[in-house]
């Protein structure tokens, strides 16, 4: 197959604008769970949400994607609302978010993600199927293509939804806790991949809680306590003082027992 990866429906220069919030207010049930959250990060970054938990982690992601309501706020990417960009926006939500018990096989799973570039009312050609058993081989599920999702193991499944964003042909990959529950395998193998994405150009946002690995992962951070504490680059980020700042534990210590939260 002839595909280059991630271009195969269309060429384009990698945009290098930016991700924005400005102020965005999120509360459920009358509680508050993200205060004047506000950031900015140039795209073509590999970006950790990180933070303790109940800090908002994943309502700042599924805000930012409109899959929940907010209070208040403005989204933008490269200077669009998110509604205008959508088809370039890939989503894998957290594994306990999705109904495993739908009858589904992998390779139909996978297949979905083509879906955003077909023209309406249209069905996957020959093409878009050989592009989905590609994505699959790409995360070494080819050989499960004809297993129901609920057979596989939790790393198995992560890998699949993971080929499903591929097949979408994104630029913008947001990931909500992709290594938990998964093989060591598997989260080398992800990780590889969205790295690999960052260096094609392509923006990748994934809520995290494992801080004894942000380093290697990432290339830059938001630390949040359901208002920002930090952002920037990992080493800036990761310093004792302001780790403390959104952590009850004394950070060093955390670091030392490689706490996962």
């Amino acid at each position: 197959m002839n595909h280059s990866f991630l271009n195969k429906y269309e060429e384009g220069e990698s945009m290098r604008n930016k991700i924005e919030v400005n102020n965005l207010n999120v509360s459920y049930y009358g509680s508050q769970a993200l205060k004047d959250v506000s950031f900015s990060f140039d795209t073509g970054k590999l970006i950790g949400i990180i933070g303790p938990n109940g800090a908002g982690k994943s309502t700042l992601l599924k805000s930012m994607l409109q899959l929940i309501p907010k209070n208040s706020g403005h989204i933008t990417i490269d200077d669009q609302p998110i509604k205008k960009i959508r088809r370039k926006i890939a989503y894998v939500p957290q594994r306990n978010d999705i109904d495993w018990d739908f009858p589904i096989t992998v390779k139909n799973t996978v297949l979905l993600g083509t879906y955003p570039n077909l023209k309406l009312f249209h069905r996957p050609k020959k093409s878009d199927k050989e592009w989905a058993l590609h994505c699959l081989e790409k995360v070494d599920m080819l050989d499960y293509q004809n297993h129901q999702i609920a057979e596989l193991s939790g790393g198995q499944q992560q890998r699949v939804f993971l080929a499903r964003a591929l097949a979408q042909q994104a630029d913008y990959f947001f990931l909500d806790e992709p290594f938990v529950g998964i093989d060591v395998a598997s989260e080398k193998m992800i990780i590889k991949i969205l790295q690999g994405l960052r260096d094609e150009g392509k923006t990748v946002m994934v809520v995290h809680h494992d801080l004894s690995k942000v380093e290697a992962y990432f290339d830059e951070l938001i630390l949040l306590n359901k208002e920002v504490i930090e952002t920037g680059p990992v080493k800036k980020v990761v310093q004792p003082e302001i780790m403390k700042q959104a952590y009850s534990m004394d950070f060093q210590v955390m670091n030392l027992i490689g706490a996962k939260v």
